[in-house]
């Protein structure tokens, strides 16, 4: 249900962006901690981001390596985002996200504000 209107209003800047378009690689590292370490992911994506100065979007993936500190695989995952200066002070951003996993595949989302003084 989510996926579709977002979708919809990155095509959108997609059709209207162009100023600053280009490609990029991203090399990106998350882990997690939690009475020790849990594990992590490194991204290694190669994107495509633009934007007009009011509106921006990329759209990234690529692999990605998972490790729980004992054993790591190799899955495949994603991110597409955009923003929208509001005001001169506050910028509007979301992203959507996917990894993919033999028995858990996830979705993740961001959605924020902001406000610069």
């Amino acid at each position: 249900p989510m996926i579709k209107p977002f979708a919809i209003a990155v095509s959108g800047v997609l059709a209207g962006s162009g100023a600053l378009a280009g490609p990029y690689a991203n090399v990106e590292n998350n882990a997690g901690y939690q009475d020790g370490y849990q594990g992590s992911t490194t991204d290694l994506h190669i994107g495509y981001e633009g934007g007009d100065g009011t509106y921006g979007f990329y759209l990234q993936g690529g692999p990605a390596i998972t490790s729980d500190g004992s054993d790591s695989d190799m899955e495949l995952s994603g991110k597409i985002g955009g923003s929208v200066q509001a005001s001169p002070n506050v910028n509007i951003y979301g992203e959507l996200s996917f990894i993919t996993a033999e028995d858990d595949p996830s979705v993740g989302t961001k959605l924020g504000a902001k406000w610069n003084f």
